[in-house]
């Protein structure tokens, strides 16, 4: 009987261990996987920020050739006022001659 007992009691322990061992390594697995979830997370917001700053960088870019252009404009619009009003007082200048 008591040979029974203890032998009982011996295949208890060793269930026991090998469900604690279960439970050990669906605890790794579970861990592994929330790290390989979250280097996925890191690596998407890192790509969204690269995206994102390359977008930013592109609406910089547009908007001072959208400068240049209006600075250009502008210069053009002085150079032909200028143009205008040298040649309105020469027309002045001849008209006051006679």
């Amino acid at each position: 009987m008591r040979k029974i007992i203890l032998a009982s009691m011996a295949a208890a322990a060793f269930s026991l261990t090998a469900c604690s061992e279960k439970t050990q390594d669906a605890a790794a697995d579970t861990a592994a996987s929330a790290a390989d979830d979250a280097a996925a997370a890191g690596d998407a917001a890192a790509d969204a920020a690269a995206g994102a700053a390359d977008a930013t960088a592109d609406a910089a870019q547009d908007a001072g050739n959208a400068v240049e252009g209006t600075v250009n404009a502008a210069g053009d619009a002085a150079a032909e006022a200028g143009d205008k009003i040298a040649e309105e007082t020469a027309k002045a200048e001849a008209n006051d001659k006679q």
